[in-house]
Parts: C-alpha cells; sequence; structure tokens
C-alpha cells in the first residue's frame, strides 16, 4: 500500500497532538518551539538522508508514493517531523509528571560520548560509512550540549526519556524494517541487528531526538550549569 508510510506518520502524531492539551502538561504552549527545534534538527539530518538515499539504504516503492523531493518520499520528510514531535512530547509529559533534579555525576555520560567522534571518522574511513556517521553525530550533539549548556545528560528525566525513546524505535522502526518500508546497504554497517533494526538505526535514532531536545532545551531557556 502506498500510502503506508504516510499512515505510520499519522499514528505516531495522532496522540501525541490529541493530549497537547492536557492540563498539567500544556504542551500546546511549546507547539512553536518544538517545532523550531525539530525544523532546526531537520537541517544536518534530511541532508544526510538525500545525500545517502540509494546508497546506504532506500525506500520500498511498494509502501511509499512515487513522488519524490530530494530523493526522499513524502513520508520519509514526515518522518522528521513527527517522530521528533511525539518524543519532545514525552520529554514534556516527563517533567509534568516527575521530578527532574540534576545528577552532577552523569556528566561523565556527556563527556564519554564525545569519544564517539573519534571513532565514528575512524569506522567511515573503513568503509563502515552509516555506522561512522551515526557515531559522529551522536558525538556531536553532546559536544553542542555541553557548548549550550543544556547539560541533558545530567538530568535525571534524561534516562527514562531515552527508554522510552528506545521502546518506541524498537515498535516504529521495528516496523518499517520488517515490513520492509526502508531497505539497506549492508556493506555501509556492522551487520549487527536487534530483531530487524540495525544498531546503527539506533544511535541515528538518539543522535536525531538529543539533538532536537537540546535546541528545545535552549530556546526554552534551559541552562544547567
Amino acid at each position: 500500500m502506498k500510502y503506508e508510510y504516510i499512515l505510520f506518520n499519522l499514528l505516531v502524531i495522532t496522540g501525541p497532538l490529541a493530549l497537547s492539551f492536557d492540563r498539567r502538561v500544556r504542551f500546546v504552549t511549546h507547539w512553536r518551539k518544538a517545532l523550531l527545534s525539530l525544523l532546526i534538527a531537520m537541517v544536518p539530518f534530511v541532508s544526510w538522508d538525500v545525500l545517502v538515499t540509494g546508497r546506504h539504504w532506500w525506500f520500498n516503492d511498494a509502501y511509499t508514493l512515487d513522488v519524490r523531493l530530494g530523493g526522499l518520499p513524502p513520508g520519509e520528510w514526515l518522518f522528521f517531523v513527527t517522530v521528533p514531535f511525539a518524543c519532545l512530547f514525552t520529554w514534556e509529559v516527563l517533567k509534568g509528571y516527575f521530578a527532574n533534579p540534576p545528577l552532577p555525576r552523569m556528566a561523565r555520560v556527556g563527556r564519554l560520548l564525545h569519544l564517539l567522534i573519534p571513532a565514528g571518522v575512524i569506522l567511515f574511513v573503513l568503509g563502515k560509512e552509516y555506522t561512522g556517521l551515526a557515531l559522529l553525530a551522536l558525538g556531536l550533539v553532546a559536544v553542542l550540549d555541553r557548548l549550550l549548556h543544556t547539560n541533558i545528560f545530567r538530568q535525571k528525566l534524561t534516562y527514562p526519556f531515552l527508554a522510552i525513546s528506545t521502546a518506541f524505535m524498537l515498535i516504529f522502526n521495528g516496523y518499517l524494517t520488517a515490513r520492509p518500508v526502508v531497505l539497506y546497504g549492508e556493506s555501509y554497517q556492522l551487520g549487527l541487528r536487534i530483531f530487524t533494526i540495525p544498531v546503527e538505526d539506533f544511535v541515528y535514532g538518539y543522535a536525531l531526538l538529543l539533538l532536537c531536545l537540546v535546541v528545545f532545551e535552549r530556546l526554552k531557556g534551559g541552562r544547567h550549569g
């Protein structure tokens, strides 16, 4: 069904849109900042997607519309809106219902992620381009977090947020790869999968969502030492 990827995106965003008016969370008041955050994150990630589509991965014509913009089907463009929006909604729900004290000792997590940058460069040079780019992206997001003083990794709620995001990846990315809506060039990755999902997809997902979260928190004026 060629509308399947479109329907997938509608399913992802329906709940967050409907529940944005919850009196305790009031995510509707953050829509502008959320949309600006995901638009900023789209610039590097959509550029990456356009450059590697047809090489690192491609889209199954059976489940995507024939229309292409920059080589990407409409469903892929929507993916960069619906998924980050849903995850930022999840973040605000967590903050609305749970305390978010700083965890100074967890600052080391961000520092350790900086090591992904040289690791990513090495793997890219060795031909594992998707693996290398994913690690490089996550490492650079950790650097940006430090530069903007959002210090996401020092916040307690970051870790349940990542756990929930991982569960969503297992469900939704699992669907996209099992169907399969998305197909991969195996030679550009390690070849390790969790169910049908390449491990690189998880790193890619964390980099995208954390970039949106860092920008979102900065736009809200969040500075955490």
